[in-house]
């Protein structure tokens, strides 16, 4: 049997117009390359109706109206960074989107839209700009993030995270493009990730029977799963870690609980994540 090859045609990077933007399009780009996808640069900026609320109802004093004024000239202002950055990327097949108000209604839709979204380390830690919009396409949209770090390769080796969860098998699902592009693939199981009984040789025909060629390792040590995990990942090489993502519900703030959370603290390597 001939394995069916898949593909990504839309690879989303969301620029705020800081200094982070062209390492996410690069990382982007490098994407796209590979599946000769096109690049949808999407400046997010902070959105004017989110004062409201703060306003009263139907009035606007001079405070008001200058904390509009000023977050609408930094908005122009970003726009002008991240059209710089775009402008700057040598990328062919790509394009440059501005979200107007509702901006995150409208990010939500790009994002429904796109086969992946490309953050930077300090969005998907919860710093920056973006990192509400990281919390909303991981956790909202459950849309698959690919958070770029240094060394990412997308025909490099890919370890895989595994514990026979819901959340694991949306993660190498959606990643399979990815997955059938790497020079090699190692499924990381470690019995104390999960109380439940999962075999990863399950997997690993899963994968083989769609073209993708897996070793088995597992995982034993001190320490936390989630350290544990990207402990291996780095002795092996990998230049892509794909996991699935656990989050608790945005309160005041978003909080990724578990592995996950080790996995967004750690310097490498590139994260795929999906919840």
């Amino acid at each position: 049997m001939t394995a069916i090859t898949v593909s990504w045609a839309r690879v989303m990077a969301p620029l705020s117009g800081g200094q982070g933007d062209p390492a996410v399009l690069a990382a982007a780009a490098l994407l796209a390359e590979t599946f000769s996808a096109e690049l949808a640069a999407v400046y997010t900026p902070a959105d004017v109706a989110d004062l409201m609320p703060w306003m009263g109802e139907g009035f606007m004093g001079g405070v008001q109206i200058a904390a509009v004024e000023s977050l609408q000239e930094a908005a122009a202002e970003g726009q002008k960074a991240a059209e710089a950055a775009f402008a700057a990327c040598p990328y062919p097949n790509r394009q440059f989107v501005t979200l107007d108000s509702p901006v995150w209604s409208a990010l939500s839709m790009q994002g429904r839209l796109s086969d992946v979204v490309v953050f930077d380390s300090g969005s998907a830690r919860g710093r920056g700009p973006l990192a509400q919009a990281f919390q909303q396409i991981v956790a909202a949209e459950q849309r698959p993030v690919v958070v770029a770090r240094p060394g990412l390769d997308t025909r490099g080796l890919a370890a895989v995270a595994w514990d026979g969860g819901k959340e694991a098998s949306r993660a190498v699902r959606t990643a399979l493009p990815l997955l059938q592009k790497a020079s090699g693939v190692v499924i990381l199981s470690c019995r104390a990730a999960s109380p439940r009984d999962f075999d990863p040789a399950a997997l690993q025909a899963f994968l083989a029977a769609r073209g993708v060629g897996a070793e088995i390792r597992m995982v034993e040590g001190p320490g936390e799963v989630g350290g544990q995990l990207l402990r291996a990942a780095r002795e092996l090489g990998a230049s892509l870690f794909v996991a699935g993502a656990y989050g608790h519900p945005r309160l005041q703030e978003f909080i990724f609980g578990g592995a996950t959370k080790a996995f967004l603290a750690a310097e490498e390597p590139s994260l795929f994540l999906s919840h």
